[in-house]
């Protein structure tokens, strides 16, 4: 696979990240729910109003992953009070890693997830978390092979359809 490029998103990319986003989450998820719920929630989740607020707090940061002048896939990271849960400070979560279908198994999520990695080593945190769908077994794998464990569990809001997401957590210091 040609070289895969990581940088990092700035409010300049607002209209290629509400098309990645939109997109690589209606092709993980489609499926497996309805279309009204899908709508609802690529509208709600993927507006450019909550996507210039999460892009402008200094505690979020999104990184795309590029193949030329493609964007193929995106990371969204979350330090302190904006973390969707634990909020703890030592902690940093992957609130999103998604990758376009086509590029999948090619290390594009890899590459993003090394990024995360990264980041949160040079933050000091102990640990990363996440949330991941119980009914997504190929993220589940992902998450395991690199060493995640799991921990708990919460609800996500898709749409009007509560789900329940495994959280995992992997431990980086103490």
């Amino acid at each position: 696979m040609a070289n895969i490029d990581l940088r990092r998103v700035t409010p300049n990319d607002i209209d290629q990240l509400q098309k990645i986003g939109r997109q690589t989450f209606y092709e993980t998820f489609s499926a497996g729910n309805t279309e009204e719920d899908m709508n609802k929630y690529l509208e709600e989740g993927f507006s450019v109003e909550k996507l210039t607020a999460e892009l402008n707090n200094k505690d979020s940061e999104f990184y795309f992953a590029s193949l030329g002048s493609n964007v193929i896939g995106y990371l969204k990271l979350n330090f302190g009070q904006s973390q969707t849960e634990l909020k703890d400070d030592k902690a940093l979560e992957i609130e999103r890693i998604y990758v376009l279908k086509e590029f999948h198994g090619k290390n594009a999520g890899q590459l993003l997830y090394d990024k995360a990695i990264q980041i949160a080593r040079q933050k000091n945190a102990d640990y990363v978390w996440l949330g991941v769908w119980e009914e997504n077994p190929r993220a589940i794998g992902f998450y395991r092979k690199n060493g995640f464990v799991e921990f708990d569990k919460h609800i996500f809001k898709l749409g009007n359809d509560e789900q329940t997401d495994i959280m995992m957590k992997l431990q980086l210091n103490g």
